[in-house]
């Protein structure tokens, strides 16, 4: 059995050197901090959703923007789109699951906001509906993915494509670049002085 957390730990670890690795997802990061944070600047929102444990993600991430990540700072806006089971329920029923997103970025989206989509597989029909609304009403789209981005990868702005097909470790990169994602944006934001 110590042979087992050993091997789980060291497929974690080499998942996340080839995240580390990887450039184009650097540069990604940075793109949607800067993009998100002139976007909070100017009165706008950062709209998150996933399924599963991306939804847990998703409201990770908007709990951590509006309480805060490591320092006292003002609520950033950010909101889970995971979170309203009466409404989620309503739009699967009424309409169809697939649904259950767009028509939050529809109520809530306006252009100029950010709408982040979480799919290990890239291929959520939920999250490409989502995007692909949310493109339309002037939304910066991103998503954060594996398995090469799938069908989501081509109506998002922005790509982190975690280079792995294990459902588990796509989840666990993706993890630890939503804390530098809200850091970055904290320090695009508020500027400096978060140091120290």
């Amino acid at each position: 059995m110590r042979q087992i957390v050993r091997k789980q730990l060291a497929q974690s670890i080499a998942t996340l050197q080839n995240v580390l690795a990887d450039d184009s997802i650097a540069d990604a990061l940075v793109q949607l901090s800067e993009i998100t944070a002139t976007a909070m600047k100017a009165g706008g929102k950062l709209l998150i959703a996933g399924n599963g444990g991306s939804a847990a993600d998703a409201q990770h991430l908007a709990a951590e923007f509006v309480g805060r990540l490591v320092v006292d700072r003002p609520a950033l806006r950010a909101i889970a789109l995971t979170t309203d089971t009466s409404l989620l329920t309503a739009v699967a029923n009424d309409y169809s699951f697939d649904r259950i997103f767009a028509r939050q970025v529809e109520a809530l989206g306006r252009s100029g906001d950010v709408f982040l989509g979480i799919s290990t597989s890239g291929n959520s029909r939920n999250i490409v509906c989502a995007l692909q609304l949310a493109r339309e009403m002037g939304l910066t789209t991103a998503g954060f993915s594996g398995n090469g981005g799938g069908e989501m990868a081509q109506y998002c702005d922005l790509n982190v494509i975690v280079p792995s097909s294990t459902t588990a470790n796509i989840q666990e990169s993706h993890l630890a670049l939503e804390h530098i994602f809200c850091m970055m944006v904290e320090r695009c934001y508020f500027g400096m002085e978060l140091d120290g």
